[in-house]
């Protein structure tokens, strides 16, 4: 079996390509080709060393001959321009989410239609997809039923996505599987572009003696999944047999994994609890209306049965998120650590 992941080398991939190498199984089957395909690839990447590896570097757009030259069984397209990147820049994210996607799923139907394997792409989609507006506001909780409204270019360009890979799923050209991923926290490294990555730097900076900014009010409630929960309900979603009844996958819909729903201010006083007073009044309240216009437009409630039915949780609180945070990041306990 060849499985690909795409955007390999960002901190999801990293991690999912981290599980698969343990494994070295999908499905029950061995995995005999693991393909990380990037645009970036660390040099010191010790996944990459691995024989089981095989490394596609470039843009994905233009490096689709090389992904398919041997057959593909499997990929995870998790490759994506982010959030606050989409909002400024209109045509870098049509071009890296809606026209690298299209030409992906085009170089799967090529495969089949030439009689090779009808391939499984697990697309990693978000929760970004949804959006209130005065005309029709979502309700209290949101399930895979309401109506999608993205208030942003990143949810607009992840929802035109979702919709393809259904129609193409429905065609027979491949099998579709869709995660709409939750904001996930706490992310390692560096702060990225998106809009929501706040939501880890409040946490991770202070945490590593930084200054970091919360361009939100405290109030503002979210939908948040730890690194392990979401790379745990993408890896099921690819896992699950097709069919009605539990354990079994549904349809054709994209599946909500499921969410921790929290307050900024919950998660300050979480920091506050776990390192103590002078790690948390790192953190300044300096509300940015662009940001808050993205993140609030957001539903924080959502109905999980679909996910659920998976064997699927949410992260029983934001203790055991950064909890978790730490036990995979020990470089970044605080000297006041207090769990």
């Amino acid at each position: 079996m060849r499985v690909v992941i795409t955007g390999a080398f960002g901190f999801l991939g990293r991690r999912l390509a981290g599980t698969l190498l343990h494994t070295r199984t999908l499905r029950g089957t061995p995995i005999t080709r693991l393909v990380l395909a990037d645009r970036i690839v660390p040099p010191d990447s010790v996944v990459a060393t691995d024989p089981l590896v095989e490394i596609v570097h470039g843009d994905l757009i233009d490096r689709l001959d090389d992904v398919f030259a041997q057959p593909v069984h499997a990929v995870f397209h998790l490759a994506a321009a982010v959030s606050a990147e989409c909002e400024a820049d209109f045509d870098l994210g049509m071009r890296a989410n809606v026209d690298t996607t299209r030409a992906l799923l085009d170089a799967a139907r090529a495969q089949s239609a030439a009689g090779g394997p009808t391939a499984q792409v697990v697309f990693a989609s978000s929760l970004a997809v949804y959006g209130s507006s005065p005309e029709l506001s979502l309700p209290t909780v949101v399930g895979e039923s309401s109506l999608p409204v993205p208030r942003s270019s990143y949810g607009t360009q992840k929802l035109i996505c979702e919709q393809m890979i259904a129609d193409c799923t429905r065609r027979g050209f491949l099998d579709g599987r869709v995660a709409r991923l939750m904001t996930v926290a706490v992310r390692p490294g560096r702060p990225n572009a998106a809009a929501s990555g706040f939501l880890s730097s409040i946490v991770r900076e202070p945490l590593a003696g930084l200054p970091a900014v919360c361009p939100v009010r405290p109030d503002l409630r979210v939908a948040l999944a730890s690194p392990r929960r979401t790379v745990q309900g993408i890896l099921r979603i690819a896992e699950a047999e097709r069919g009605v009844g539990p354990g079994r996958l549904d349809g054709r819909a994209p599946v909500n994994l499921p969410a921790l729903t929290v307050s900024v201010a919950e998660m300050l006083a979480t920091l506050r609890q776990v390192a103590g007073d002078a790690v948390a009044d790192l953190v300044t309240i300096a509300p940015d209306p662009a940001v808050e216009a993205i993140v609030a437009s957001w539903p924080a409630d959502f109905d999980s049965t679909r996910a659920a039915a998976l064997g699927l949780e949410p992260d029983p609180s934001f203790l055991s998120v950064v909890q978790d945070y730490l036990a995979d990041h020990p470089e970044a306990s605080p000297p006041t650590r207090r769990l």
